[in-house]
């Protein structure tokens, strides 16, 4: 596992169709850094630890984190410090993908998410 590539689950993947019609944003990676940041802000350890990323949503680490590819590494980094790992390239990786798949579960799983309003708000609240 790198941070080379992110894929999704099938699941995953399904949630976010759902929410790109929902909230009008039409980008896989614009959605999936706001699960990312959702699920970061959630102090808990997400519980699935396993996940089978089998869909075809799948993009660069570059295209993920855009220009803020830096402050997100950083962020998994610190996360996984925070939960007790070393911060090597396999932890990071696990850790964004376990934390990008919470981050949709949260996103697609309440109502209030799933307007552009509803979650800026949860964000940054």
């Amino acid at each position: 596992m790198s941070l080379d590539t992110v894929r999704l689950s099938q699941p995953a993947r399904d949630r976010l169709v759902r929410l790109k019609r929902n909230t009008g944003i039409t980008q896989w990676n614009v959605l999936c850094r706001w699960a990312l940041t959702l699920s970061l802000k959630d102090p808990s350890t997400p519980l699935v630890k396993d996940i089978v990323t089998d869909s075809n949503v799948e993009m660069t680490w570059k295209t993920f984190a855009g220009q803020y590819g830096d402050l997100y590494l950083a962020l998994l980094k610190e996360r996984c410090l925070t939960d007790g790992q070393e911060p090597t390239d396999e932890a990071v990786a696990k850790t964004l993908i376990v934390h990008l798949h919470r981050g949709i579960g949260y996103l697609g799983g309440s109502k209030d998410m799933q307007t552009i309003e509803g979650m800026v708000s949860a964000v940054a609240a």
